[in-house]
């Protein structure tokens, strides 16, 4: 792949784009016959989930919840807060949480845990990127797009430090990149 502003890019905005219509396509077949909510956490997982609702064959729903577990750190604390809840309830309906990156696990863990709670007819979790040498929680994930190595990554909604989240495609952020000027 080609360098970017940030490093070297993983997953090119093709790519990301092919992938998301194979996504939508088998989520339309799953769901065909469902009370789909797509479940969309904050903020990472905007530009995944807006595509990814346009490649859909099937009527949802979709509602959002705002995590953190990260501040502006490369690394999860592993304690989570949620900063912005659901609008509407889930009892009853078949839930599709969308992640853009499971990393440790930790967080998509507290996530399922809260909402299985509010007892969905079913739930299941569709995650554009993971990492599975740094998982530290068994999760499960019906739909990955992609598997990455384990290194920082921003782009197509992933930030640092809230910038980044532009890029049209998923790339390395060096150890030395000021996430305030994007300079090394």
């Amino acid at each position: 792949m080609s360098p970017s502003p940030t490093g070297e890019v993983l997953i090119s905005s093709e790519r990301l784009a092919g992938r998301v219509t194979e996504l939508g396509a088998q989520i339309s077949r799953d769901y065909a016959d469902k009370d789909l909510v797509m479940v969309g956490v904050l903020r990472g997982a905007v530009v995944f989930i807006a595509d990814l609702l346009r490649s859909l064959d099937v009527a949802c729903e979709i509602d959002f919840m705002a995590v953190s577990s990260y501040g502006s750190s490369r690394d999860s604390s592993g304690v989570v807060r949620i900063l912005k809840d659901l609008d509407d309830s889930i009892t009853g309906r078949d839930v599709l949480i969308v992640e853009d990156i499971v990393d440790s696990g930790l967080t998509l863990n507290y996530l399922m845990r809260n909402l299985r709670a509010r007892d969905p007819a079913s739930l299941e979790v569709c995650a554009l990127l993971t990492k599975p040498e740094r998982r530290r929680v068994d999760v499960p994930i019906r739909y990955t797009g992609f598997e990455i190595p384990n290194t920082f990554v921003v782009g197509y909604g992933l930030d640092h430090a809230q910038q980044y989240r532009h890029l049209a495609h998923v790339a390395e952020l060096p150890e030395d990149v000021d996430p305030g000027s994007g300079t090394r």
